[in-house]
């Protein structure tokens, strides 16, 4: 298949599969005898793979490192539990910062009432560098 039906099948836009080819994350695929590149079904597949890790917010060092693991199903899973154990709690420290946002914010909200600008809660809040 050419590159476009590659990325429809796999919900990916063509210049990202040629920024995954060119990094080595995606297998250079075989040219036809016009030399467009031919892409097969392990491709689809791994395109897949990265885009659902990247969807989830891991990083593209760590997607490398899980793709090469995938690669070697035989190898214990220990290194892929580390990556997806250190992206948990990147993803709960964030959690944590959107929690607080969330009640900073809120306060904000509680404290304005209406009115007119010059007397708006938020507006000085938000010029009250000092606030946390």
């Amino acid at each position: 298949m050419k590159i476009g039906e590659l990325a429809e099948r796999a919900g990916s836009r063509p210049e990202t599969i040629r920024y995954y080819e060119r990094i080595g994350m995606l297998p250079k695929p075989a040219r036809t005898g016009g030399n467009y590149r031919d892409y097969g079904a392990e491709h689809v597949a791994r395109l897949s793979f990265i885009r659902q890790a990247r969807a989830l917010g891991f990083e593209l060092s760590d997607v490398r490192t899980l793709i090469d693991l995938a690669d070697q199903p035989d190898q214990d899973c220990a290194a892929a539990d580390r990556i997806a154990l250190g992206h948990l709690k990147v993803v709960e420290a964030k959690i944590a910062q959107l929690g607080a946002l969330r009640g900073e914010l809120m306060r904000m909200i509680d404290q304005c009432r209406g009115g007119q600008v010059a007397s708006c809660r938020i507006i000085e809040s938000l010029s009250d560098h000092r606030a946390p």
